[in-house]
């Protein structure tokens, strides 16, 4: 599960093949190995929950634990050895009654208010409510003869509606609110995230208010760029970038604002990646190997090996409102993870009561703040005070003109080392809000595969385009 996934903020991609990385290679979008790379680098983010919240997240381990051992999945539980059987939560006696306590004092200028949520329905735990009376209080949404648990897409959602001044986000998905996508409008992606951000921004606009959204995701989606899959991903994700930008102009139309701003002054979307320079510790391409995993000249990994570049694969998900809430756990922004009915997730999300805009009454500098300014310095590679105001345009710009700078770097032929890893997502968005290709870069360098993606779609949607939503 975690191979592969070790870092460092440095992301290497070559030089610690033979030593940090030997014994933990990873990269599956192209056929490679430990002895030439590159190796994909791996960027995530993760949380810990103590105190009360940390029940919640048991209880959930139980529902699923309990739905996961029935007989038709051919696990067996022996119930003669208490070692082996799971315990009832409510009677161990160190925890019970946990979720009623406080381990904190409010009145400690550390302590955190937390929430677990979930994306899941009743075919996938135990102990769950069998139907909507018996909902209590977990407002659970009623489907076809199952109950879903939506908590997550609707913490999300509840936290956009709530920002003030920015929101940044990780992930390593990101499509949705297809209902309001110029075409392909029908696929059922209509998870709101994507379309809440673009009204946030327009409402804004319309009050003539600062706000900005940084949203990263991964240059493509683990795996091969050119296949059909991939392909179909990264057009959904190109029909979201639009559908948000479009939107953001039309508010900026309306406010007679068109000819001072653009839609990149609100929203920019960024990906990961890195170059490494030529190092004696980096044992040249073996030609012996050449034809057992080269299958033509310019294979993709002869292409990488010369540009000795690779993108930095973003697993995170989690979203950063304000600078005084944090949302972390497991769902992508898509349709699998949001709907409550495909796959399971779990998330948190929390803040310190001591450190928001209501009780300081100015901006908030607790660990929510740290968190997001330290990632800022992990992929700019340095600060700067302007990072502190996020909402301001002069930060937006800044930041998007030091990424574009990165991007040129990354896609120059000329190898040199990059020790600044935020790259602006490559496609080009003009004054009206058009996403269109980069010029003269069309396709992912070394790798291939349209950069806006493309489907094969004539009639009936394919199958295979439903687990790409």
């Amino acid at each position: 599960m975690c191979k592969g996934r070790f870092d460092t903020p440095n992301h290497p991609l070559f030089r610690t093949l033979k030593t940090l990385h030997k014994d933990d290679f990873h990269n599956p979008n192209f056929a490679t190995s430990v002895d030439d790379g590159p190796r994909q680098p791996w960027h995530d983010l993760h949380s810990k929950i103590d105190g009360p919240a940390a029940y919640d997240v048991l209880a959930n381990f139980g529902q699923r634990w309990l739905k996961a051992s029935e007989k038709r999945h051919r696990i067996s539980i022996h119930r003669s050895s208490s070692e082996d059987a799971l315990l009832e939560i409510d009677r161990i006696p160190n925890i019970m009654g946990l979720s009623e306590a406080s381990s904190v004092s409010d009145n400690d200028p550390e302590s955190w208010h937390v929430q677990v949520f979930r994306s899941l329905d009743s075919t996938s735990v135990k102990k769950f409510p069998k139907n909507s009376k018996e909902d209590s209080g977990e407002n659970l949404q009623c489907g076809k003869n199952i109950l879903v648990d939506m908590s997550i897409h609707t913490a999300y959602v509840k936290a956009i509606r709530s920002a003030q001044h920015f929101i940044y986000i990780e992930n390593q998905y990101f499509l949705g609110s297809s209902f309001n996508w110029h075409s392909h409008n029908d696929v059922g992606a209509n998870n709101l995230i994507p379309m809440e951000i673009a009204l946030k921004i327009a409402s804004k606009i319309r009050a003539r208010e600062k706000f900005a959204a940084y949203i990263v995701i991964p240059m493509w989606p683990e795996g091969d760029p050119t296949n059909m899959f991939m392909q179909s991903i990264l057009y959904w994700q190109y029909k979201t970038m639009q559908m948000m930008y479009q939107t953001i102009y039309k508010a900026l139309v309306e406010a007679e604002l068109d000819g001072q701003y653009e839609p990149q002054d609100y929203l920019n979307f960024f990906c990961l990646g890195t170059r490494e320079a030529s190092d004696e510790t980096v044992s040249k391409y073996s030609s012996r190997n050449q034809p057992k995993k080269i299958a033509k000249p310019n294979a993709a990994q002869v292409q990488a090996l010369k540009s000795r570049r690779f993108m930095i694969y973003v697993h995170s998900k989690g979203m950063v409102v304000d600078d005084e809430f944090v949302l972390i756990g497991s769902a992508n922004i898509n349709k699998r993870s949001l709907e409550g009915t495909r796959d399971t997730e779990i998330a948190m999300g929390g803040y310190q009561l001591h450190h928001s805009w209501a009780k300081k009454g100015s901006r908030p500098r607790g660990q929510i703040y740290g968190y997001r300014m330290s990632l800022w310095a992990e992929h700019l590679g340095f600060l700067e005070q302007g990072f502190e105001e996020p909402e301001n345009m002069e930060c937006v710009r800044r930041v998007r003109h030091l990424s574009e700078l990165n991007w040129r770097q990354y896609a120059a032929e000329e190898v040199t080392v990059m020790t600044s890893h935020l790259l602006k997502y490559p496609v080009q968005v003009d004054r009206t809000g058009k996403v269109s290709s980069l010029p003269g870069c069309k396709t992912f360098p070394d790798v291939g595969g349209k950069i806006i993606g493309h489907v094969l779609w004539a009639g009936t949607k394919p199958r295979h385009l439903e687990v790409t939503l």
